[in-house]
């Protein structure tokens, strides 16, 4: 009986020595990213919503940044919300969700009738979506603030990016 399993030991331990844990967790395509450009207006209350069709689960997560500046040739994005300080007062541009809609909005501290096309005609931005079982998963080595840095730990391309139009 000793025999038999100290043999079975023996061929276990060869048997699993093949078995390893990998450590990065390769994602491939499973995030979405939606770009939309929009007008900000006393007409539209200074939201733009977005239906998600069909919706995402609970558990997802939603990021939005907004185009902040091109620079050479390559797009800066800034994570909402964004702060920026006029001389007018403080304009957030900012986001919330449900799992069947996204309103990204403005707020400020003083008469929004009063900013420049500058800040609210032909605003574009762009929406993430990562699914919840993703999101979790080696979340504290992502910097989300960073746009750059998601896409590319999603694998996300450019040509993957869907427009939603008015």
């Amino acid at each position: 009986m000793k025999r038999i399993l100290l043999m079975l030991a023996f061929v276990g331990t060869f048997a699993f020595q093949g078995c390893t844990v990998k450590d990065e967790i390769q994602v491939n395509n499973l995030a979405e990213v939606f770009e939309v450009t929009t007008s900000f207006s006393a007409a539209n209350n200074y939201s733009r919503i977005i239906t998600l069709n069909p919706p995402i689960y609970s558990s997802d997560m939603v990021l939005v940044y907004r185009l902040f500046d091109v620079i050479n040739g390559e797009d800066v994005w800034r994570t909402l919300p964004q702060t920026v300080y006029l001389l007018q007062g403080e304009l957030d541009y900012n986001f919330d969700f449900t799992r069947n809609d996204i309103n990204i909005f403005l707020d400020s501290d003083f008469d929004l009738t009063t900013l420049g096309s500058t800040w609210t005609q032909s605003q574009v931005f762009r929406v993430v979506i990562i699914p919840g079982y993703l999101s979790n998963r080696n979340s504290s080595t992502i910097d989300f603030s960073n746009y750059n840095e998601v896409v590319k730990r999603y694998n996300i391309t450019e040509s993957q990016i869907k427009t939603i139009k008015n």
